[in-house]
């Protein structure tokens, strides 16, 4: 696996390198946006994973997100210092697939990594999708919970469909938003996501007044977990 790093403070870039080498990772760093950006232009082909650092001397990991988005779906992960809800949704919204604040351990970065990794490598390779003991078929579309058949509405549906595939993975409200919306191309606004998730946790959770399976991030958006 091919990780691209990008970090302007030196001394966390190499010792990031390092320790992602010792994880048999093969690692690429640059340490400003322009370096970055000429790379990702020529050799985004040949890369597994971004690690951006949200603030670097000439610009912004969310411009090399951005960048990267735009041109191929690989995971993205944002380190960064602040640990805010304005910069933490934003990244999200850009299509981070998660985030790290510093400073970090690096046994939890590179969890983070393999998380990351993994749930890609299921969204390829596998129809069955698993929320804790539910099962998403998505060759036909059947959900089911400790072998029961669940019957949700096509929009219940679509809404566990984003959660099944970002497991461990914090949503943004809007990130669910226009998921949605690209997936059906019905409008769903911001009160109507509550009430759907309201009944997806009515029919999923054990007891949906303490959810287990979706859970909500305070001022940011959900989580579901794998």
């Amino acid at each position: 696996m091919h990780i691209l790093i990008v970090e302007d403070d030196r001394t966390i870039a190499s010792g990031l390198q390092y320790s992602l080498e010792q994880e048999q990772f093969t690692t690429t760093l640059c340490h400003n946006v322009a370096d970055a950006t000429r790379l990702i232009e020529q050799q985004l082909h040949t890369i597994d994973l971004c690690l951006f650092d949200l603030s670097l001397p000439d610009g912004s990991g969310y411009d090399l997100c951005r960048l990267v988005k735009q041109k191929q779906d690989i995971p993205v992960i944002f380190l960064t210092a602040f640990d805010d809800e304005v910069n933490v949704v934003m990244g999200l919204d850009m299509g981070a697939d998660d985030y790290i604040t510093k400073p970090f351990r690096v046994r939890e970065l590179i969890s983070r990594i393999h998380s990351v990794l993994r749930r890609y490598h299921k969204q390829v390779s596998s129809p069955i999708l698993t929320i804790g003991a539910v099962e998403i078929n998505t060759q036909d579309a059947k959900v089911k919970k400790d072998g029961s058949e669940i019957l949700l509405t096509a929009l219940e549906y679509r809404l566990l469909l984003i959660f099944g595939r970002h497991t461990g993975q914090v949503l943004s409200r809007a990130q669910l938003l226009d998921q949605i919306w690209d997936m059906g191309g019905d409008f769903v606004n911001d009160n109507t996501l509550t009430v759907y998730i309201k009944r997806l946790r009515e029919k999923l959770e054990d007891d949906p007044q303490r959810p287990t399976l979706i859970k909500t991030v305070r001022g940011i958006g959900y989580k579901v977990e794998r």
